[in-house]
């Protein structure tokens, strides 16, 4: 949220696309209400279960006169980041993405845990599963790499200029 702000500072009413699916949303939401308070931005919840529901979804954003748009990490916004960022593109909203490839898609900002670096790892916990390690007894571990992604173009075309304060932190810019 504080990143999206800091790309579009006028954006005061940031909608927030969620799947009521998302088991941690609850922990995330209350997250976002203090950045939210800090940050002096409005969030606009936008449920949708699902892609076939974002049409509705983004109807909402518009009519709630959303001037920004954070999407939760779930698969959908993985697999589908290609419509995703077409949407939050046609409804000329500055919209930070939880996976690289929503920048890649043409969102404006992304950041995350890089997702195949995190498959790539979870092939040494089925290693040690099938050499006899109970899964029980492996550790849990948080993801450590998160990565964030800037597309100047996707700026660009909705007139926003990211501060350099940004571009310096991003790990890539899409030019």
């Amino acid at each position: 949220l504080e990143l999206l702000k800091q790309a579009a500072p006028r954006a005061a009413r940031i909608a927030v696309l969620w799947d009521p699916g998302y088991s941690d949303f609850a922990v995330d939401w209350k997250a976002l209400r203090e950045a939210a308070q800090i940050l002096g931005v409005t969030l606009l919840p936008i449920e949708a279960r699902g892609p076939e529901q974002w049409e509705a979804a983004f109807a909402a954003i518009a009519g709630q006169r959303a001037e920004g748009l954070l999407t939760m990490q779930d698969a959908n916004t993985y697999i589908h980041a290609q419509r995703l960022a077409d949407l939050a593109a046609r409804s000329r909203l500055p919209a930070i993405f939880p996976y690289h490839v929503n920048s890649n898609a043409g969102g404006l900002m992304s950041y995350g845990v890089n997702a195949p670096d995190m498959v790539r790892h979870s092939a040494t916990f089925i290693d040690r599963i099938l050499k006899g390690a109970k899964p029980g007894d492996l550790p849990v571990e948080q993801p450590t790499r998160f990565e964030m992604i800037v597309n100047l173009k996707t700026a660009k075309a909705l007139g926003i200029t990211i501060p350099q304060t940004v571009l310096l932190r991003a790990d890539e810019v899409i030019r």
